[in-house]
């Protein structure tokens, strides 16, 4: 009798246990998930965008004449004093080339010229005959006055006679280097760029321009010689000292920020975050094209580095940087990283893990980031959530973190 019991007993356990290896091989495995924990922290939400570095004030010399400009004696990264490094040296301008209907004007002209001087000298030599007679006559009319034979009027006479002829020999004087001078320019304009001429020293013909500020030469514009016109762009010199960033922001996030917000800039290319205070939001807008396409209406925020300058001694003008401007922050918050949260229409839930099985949760957020949301109501820190969940996690189904699986 005992021993027939004691092999039902057996059998039965066998059964049991092929129903138990059945049932646990029919079960679904759990499903492996990627999980974090609820915990506090700070909780920052900043605008980012990328912007430029620029120097504050940027000095543009142009040429102040029209000449030719000799070859830049600066390159740029060279460093410039006020008021006494040359920065540029600009020459006279060659005479131009003269087609042959010119060459004859000109030509025609000199030999007007040279004519006009013959008839000057003509003049001038007549003016000086006549003069001498009248001298003559008046030193004649004064021996004669003083003899008593002339009259004090016909004296008077001959003394106005000779400072007619004297003045008439000024007048042909003059006359005659009036021609001369009009001779010289009519040959000066015969000149042309392969003809040797006589100039005056360097120093009396060229004009040095010299560096109006201290800084840097940040452009070179005109490098080689050339001619240029008076307001020619040359260089541009600024002190990389004076440091600041501008970014264009989109007008919906303008619109949050005041002068005085705190920003941090980053992918800057330094070892460090630098610090930075929002000194200036333009109040107009412009419309730019985003790259894909997009009308969006931008607002430029300047801001000042705040810092010692050897912080971002690497940092050069037009040099790209991204720049994040604080709008909220706490510092110790219950935070939940963004990747566990999905919506539900208008609310946002998380799939918390509790008891090894996944369960979905209605989740109250108030400020986020790309990182972390700030919860108000719905989880506590210490609870385990599932990081982006796909569409096979529904509540009630079994998970097991991935790494453990």
């Amino acid at each position: 009798m005992n021993a027939t019991w004691i092999r039902r007993g057996l059998g039965l356990l066998v059964v049991v246990a092929l129903i138990v290896v059945v049932v646990l091989a029919l079960r679904p495995a759990p499903l492996q998930v990627d999980i974090a924990t609820v915990g506090r922290g700070p909780v920052t939400v900043t605008v980012s965008e990328e912007g430029m570095a620029r120097i504050k004030d940027v000095f543009q010399v142009s040429a102040p004449i029209a000449g030719k400009l000799e070859r830049s004696p600066v390159r740029v990264g060279d460093r410039v004093f006020r008021n006494t490094t040359a920065v540029a040296s600009i020459v006279p301008l060659d005479p131009p080339f003269l087609d042959v209907r010119s060459r004859r004007e000109l030509e025609a002209a000199i030999l007007a010229a040279r004519a006009a001087v013959g008839l000057a000298e003509a003049q001038l030599r007549g003016a000086e005959a006549a003069e001498r007679m009248r001298l003559a006559d008046w030193e004649r009319a004064e021996r004669l006055s003083e003899a008593g034979t002339i009259s004090t009027r016909a004296m008077e006479s001959a003394v106005t006679e000779l400072d007619t002829a004297r003045a008439q020999v000024g007048q042909a004087q003059a006359t005659l280097e009036l021609r001369k001078s009009e001779l010289v320019s009519a040959e000066a304009r015969l000149i042309e760029p392969d003809q040797q001429v006589v100039t005056p020293s360097r120093d009396a013909c060229c004009l040095t321009v010299r560096a109006p500020v201290d800084g840097l030469v940040l452009g070179v514009n005109a490098e080689s010689e050339q001619v240029v016109a008076a307001g020619t762009p040359l260089l541009e010199i600024g002190d990389p000292d004076e440091m600041e960033i501008i970014v264009h922001l989109l007008s919906s996030d303008a619109v949050q920020i005041a002068p005085g917000a705190s920003a941090t800039l980053t992918d800057w290319g330094g070892e460090r975050d630098l610090a930075a205070v929002v000194s200036k939001i333009d109040p107009a807008a412009y419309t730019k094209v985003s790259a894909l396409g997009i009308e969006e209406q931008r607002v430029d925020a300047v801001l000042d580095l705040d810092g010692d300058a050897n912080d971002w001694a690497g940092l050069g003008h037009e040099f790209r940087v991204m720049v994040h401007i604080n709008l909220w922050h706490a510092d110790d918050a219950v935070r939940v990283p963004m990747g566990a949260l999905f919506r539900r229409g208008d609310e946002w839930h998380v799939f918390k893990v509790v008891e090894g099985a996944a369960q979905s949760v209605l989740v109250d957020i108030d400020h986020r980031n790309n990182t972390y949301a700030e919860v108000l109501d719905g989880l506590a820190p210490d609870d385990v959530v599932i990081l982006h969940p796909n569409d096979r996690v529904a509540d009630g189904v079994r998970v097991v973190p991935r790494e453990e699986a």
